[in-house]
């Protein structure tokens, strides 16, 4: 009877659920968009129970593909988008709000005071710099904005958790209300040498213990799916990670210096630091990798909040393209950039800069300017986000990156893939298999039934499908930093007096 491993990528805008062979070749794939929901500026929300219902659809279209039988699915691994966050009534099984979605900004004012206050003693704790991107404030939100949280916390009938947690309390009719270490270290409550929530976090948050799930290994068998609720499977839930650490436990960069940035709605750089956490001065997040065992392997992560989300912008905001596939064409027509920067800060940025209250901004425009020159600058900002956050790792972890990993949708993308070897001057290497987060998932998962006894027997699987050698001299490349950075300066200083 052939076995299936299951690999479930519940992404920003989409669920993806793929099936590996025992080979581990990727055998089919399933996918459902999530939507999206702005209610106020800054603000991003998801309908949860969308979630789940797009998680759902997606294993069914993956197993329909192949003829897949419930019974054929050896394991279950599970990456999710991180720091999002829902409430929900246990009783009733309903969220009492829309899940927070890890781009929202509405706690920025509340995170200012935070990181003016707590700020040394939250970063030291949790290694995470205080911002409205991680869980906990959104949390705080919930419990002062949502009369029903402080009723059903009374009750002792709330609970909270990230996007796995939801995902893996619904597959399993309430049984398992878990997480990660991973998962964990992305909500700005994990101690990161205790490994649990850190009480002092917690009080200063008004986050109540009760109301989050237990931290657990990252492979494990956490329990068994119910078949009544989830596509009649009824299979060993055995991976749980965070998207980025999946990814990068799906390219095997499971040796301290190895580094992957993974391509999606943001762009997402992370270096193995091995079982050392260190810490940086300069805007990058100290977080965890992986735990088995009770072992935390660490790791630097510099985060990018918008990438193939401008692209998005592109084709639904000013709908100058049709589809993502087209601006590969569109920008080589376009044989330069035209002098257009675009810094797409729609909800502020990330690392290295830590700016929520920066807005997006197009600069350069002449009468000369094109809808080519515009679909360029839009890919070349992924270009010039990365490498702010690439020189800044290589400063602070002491390591010089020789070569990057890469992965997610728009490595497809050939244009911006030599652009961004040319702005690194280091060569990338994209793997056979660019879906790495349902792949890490997956091997997780593997490991969580005993299928692989260590990480170290995984390195042999990642197999390279193509290499970007840097072709542009280096006085083009500094010209262009040069410039990117002076937009960089205009977006964080747009508020008009």
């Amino acid at each position: 009877m052939k076995k299936f491993f299951l690999g479930l990528d519940q992404g920003t805008t989409g669920t993806t659920a793929i099936l590996f062979d025992e080979n581990w070749n990727l055998i089919a794939r399933g996918y459902r968009e999530i939507g999206q929901i702005y209610p106020q500026d800054g603000w991003v929300e998801h309908n949860a129970v969308d979630i789940w219902n797009s998680t759902k659809a997606a294993v069914r279209e993956a197993m329909a593909a192949v003829g897949a039988q419930p019974g054929d699915i050896a394991c279950i691994g599970i990456d999710h988008e991180g720091e999002s966050v829902v409430m929900w009534d246990k009783l009733s099984g309903e969220p009492i709000y829309n899940t927070i979605v890890w781009q929202d900004r509405r706690t920025a004012r509340y995170t200012d005071k935070l990181a003016a206050e707590h700020g040394d003693l939250i970063r030291e704790r949790t290694g995470l710099i205080v911002d409205s991107y991680f869980s906990a404030p959104k949390l705080h939100w919930l419990m002062e904005n949502v009369p029903e949280s402080k009723s059903l916390l009374a009750q002792g009938r709330l609970l909270a958790g990230t996007m796995d947690t939801w995902l893996v309390w619904k597959m399993t009719h309430g049984k398992l209300h878990i997480t990660d270490a991973s998962t964990a270290s992305r909500t700005m409550m994990l101690n990161l040498r205790s490994g649990d929530w850190d009480q002092d976090v917690l009080d200063i948050m008004g986050v109540d213990r009760s109301i989050l799930p237990a931290i657990c290994d990252s492979a494990m068998l956490f329990g068994y799916t119910d078949p009544m609720d989830f596509c009649g499977i009824n299979a060993p839930i055995s991976g749980v990670l965070v998207d980025q650490q999946a990814a990068l436990f799906g390219q095997t960069c499971i040796t301290p210096g190895t580094v992957k940035t993974t391509y999606g709605t943001g762009c997402f750089m992370l270096m193995n630091t091995g079982d050392t956490p260190v810490y940086s001065p300069n805007g990058i997040l100290t977080t965890v990798a992986w735990q088995l065992k009770g072992n935390r392997s660490f790791a630097l992560d510099g985060g990018i909040y918008i990438s193939g989300a401008a692209t998005q912008w592109l084709r639904d905001g000013l709908k100058i393209i049709k589809s993502a596939s087209e601006t590969e064409a569109m920008a080589l027509k376009a044989g330069d950039n035209g002098g257009v920067y675009f810094v797409p800060s729609f909800t502020g940025l990330a690392a290295p800069y830590w700016d929520s209250y920066a807005r997006g901004m197009m600069i350069g425009i002449t009468a000369g300017t094109t809808q080519e020159h515009v679909v360029r600058a839009t890919l070349e900002s992924t270009a010039y986000q990365v490498s702010d956050v690439l020189k800044v790792m290589e400063r602070d972890s002491s390591v010089p990156i020789s070569v990057m990993r890469c992965d997610g949708g728009a490595t497809a993308n050939n244009f911006l893939m030599q652009f961004q070897a040319d702005i690194l001057g280091i060569p990338l290497n994209v793997p056979e298999i660019s879906d790495t987060t349902a792949l890490g998932a997956a091997y997780m998962a593997a490991i969580g039934i005993g299928i692989f006894s260590s990480p170290s027997e995984l390195a042999g699987h990642w197999r390279l499908a193509r290499s970007f050698e840097p072709r542009m001299s280096a006085d083009q490349r500094e010209s262009l930093l040069a410039n990117w950075h002076r937009a960089v300066e205009r977006a964080q200083n747009w508020i008009l007096n």
